[in-house]
């Protein structure tokens, strides 16, 4: 691996080598630093940009850890006459992303019946791995999911406009084609719309411990002691589906040969049948995220309505992390249209860029940075740096530090219950196993990654969230 040279406070470049297109470019400080050299995610950031069409740089967040092909906190814009995309730079769980809800109540009201809360959330909300829920949908409604996403759900009196005009994209990619997913996805996504899943993907009961923009909290809702909910979960079965038959499709012997250094890499050109094919089953894979984050709040918000008659859930925004889009960027002197990949990264747009929802257009995007389940969470602001150096981009939550066997290998099961009791949190998980592979001590520091791009201004920190209570699959 070729010597990364220091280009700021929290910037490194990776000189191109071989057949490298462009440079790298690594946020860390120096400590993140070590932390990922302890994997081979750099690689995987200088194979990137061996790929064709791809512009200025190869990405890395401070968040990165190894993934399928691209690294997961990877970034790469591509060309789109002449460049390519690959199912490895958006990932299996396409659209994993998160949602923040703000209650209309204070930590004082939620956390003396956190553990009721928690029980109910998790006696309401299917999760666990291939959970089904109380939806079954016929190939009609199958369709209409996959093309409209969150207005769906909406539309079946299970959210509301202004939950559509917080969600990036409004919840819906428009390149989203029903026809080029395969009947197994649907089969895989018949009874999913509504589930949480298992692995990472959580919901989280908490609330504002501290303010650090109140001007941008203001117009974000945040205050400090105020409750919150934090949803994060993705395209279930059928996004994992998609990424298979395309990877399989691209991997398959005999198809035009793009030179990679990995086969993980596998990938077409954009402009191909099979691009524009794996664009449209994404996009719908993308919109069936977007729906079943809609249905996940709308079942949060009948539990808190239950125990707490009057409350009220009020989303503040829906970011995706594991996505390609069409997006127009500034490219030397031109504004371009460019496909954005972002695998474990958030988008982060500035005041005044028209995709910012209008609520928020004066300070900027809400960008939502998850922890691990007892260190709280980030709110944080986009920035026009972000649109200068990456492609509107930040990171998207901690970053793994160990392999889930790793965590399984080192972290005692009664020691995690014991130490979530004495901060406080409440937890419910339908697998304990999946409790130790998602213990804090598998992740890296949320504060140490926040600081890392607030310090190189790709976003800013508004508000830190702590837990009271945590629901995993």
């Amino acid at each position: 691996m070729a010597e990364l040279i220091p280009s700021g406070a929290y910037r490194w470049r990776l000189e191109k080598k071989g057949g490298m297109r462009v440079p790298g470019v690594i946020y860390a400080d120096r400590g993140a630093l070590e932390k990922i050299r302890k994997d081979r995610s750099l690689e995987q950031v200088a194979n990137v940009a061996h790929l064709p069409g791809i512009i200025e740089r190869s990405l890395a967040m401070p968040d990165i850890h190894w993934g399928y092909g691209f690294p997961i906190g990877g970034v790469a814009a591509m060309d789109l006459d002449e460049g390519v995309i690959s199912p490895g730079g958006v990932g299996y769980d396409i659209n994993c992303g998160v949602r923040l809800a703000l209650v209309n109540l204070d930590r004082e009201e939620v956390a003396p019946h956190a553990d009721a809360l928690a029980s109910a959330l998790f006696a309401r909300v299917p999760c666990g791995v291939g959970g089904g829920g109380d939806l079954r949908l016929n190939n009609k409604e199958m369709a209409a999911v996959l093309r409209e996403g969150a207005r769906w759900t909406a539309a079946r009196g299970a959210g509301r406009a202004e939950d559509i005009e917080r969600t990036e994209e409004s919840g819906c990619l428009s390149l989203a084609d029903p026809d080029a997913v395969s009947e197994r996805a649907i089969e895989r996504g018949r009874d999913q719309v509504g589930t949480l899943g298992s692995g990472n993907h959580f919901l989280e009961v908490g609330y504002v411990e501290t303010v650090y923009e109140p001007e941008v909290a203001e117009v974000f809702g945040l205050r400090e002691g105020g409750g919150t909910l934090l949803i994060h979960c993705g395209s279930r079965g059928l996004g994992h589906q998609v990424a298979t038959d395309f990877l399989q499709a691209m991997q398959k012997p005999g198809r035009e040969k793009i030179a990679i250094p990995d086969r993980q890499l596998a990938c077409v050109p954009i402009r191909s049948s099979t691009g524009g094919r794996y664009l449209a089953a994404m996009s719908a894979a993308a919109n069936f995220a977007w729906a079943n984050r809609q249905y996940l709040l709308h079942l949060s918000r009948e539990v808190f309505a239950r125990l707490f008659p009057g409350s009220d859930l009020r989303l503040l925004y829906d970011v995706s992390h594991n996505i390609a889009k069409i997006e127009t960027h500034r490219v030397g002197r031109d504004e371009r249209r460019l496909c954005v990949h972002r695998k474990g990264a958030t988008r982060s747009f500035p005041a005044g860029h028209p995709d910012v929802p209008e609520a928020f257009r004066r300070v900027g995007q809400p960008v939502l940075i998850p922890g691990d389940m007892r260190s709280g969470s980030y709110v944080l602001v986009g920035t026009e740096k972000a649109m200068e150096e990456t492609f509107g981009s930040t990171c998207h939550g901690a970053g793994r530090l160990k392999s889930r066997s790793e965590a399984k290998r080192v972290v005692r099961l009664g020691d995690l219950e014991r130490s979530l009791e004495e901060e406080g949190i409440r937890f419910r998980a339908r697998s304990r196993g999946t409790l130790v592979e998602e213990a804090p001590e598998a992740y890296k520091e949320i504060d140490e990654v926040v600081n890392v791009v607030h310090g190189a201004g790709l976003s800013r920190k508004v508000a830190r969230l702590r837990p009271l209570a945590v629901i995993k699959g």
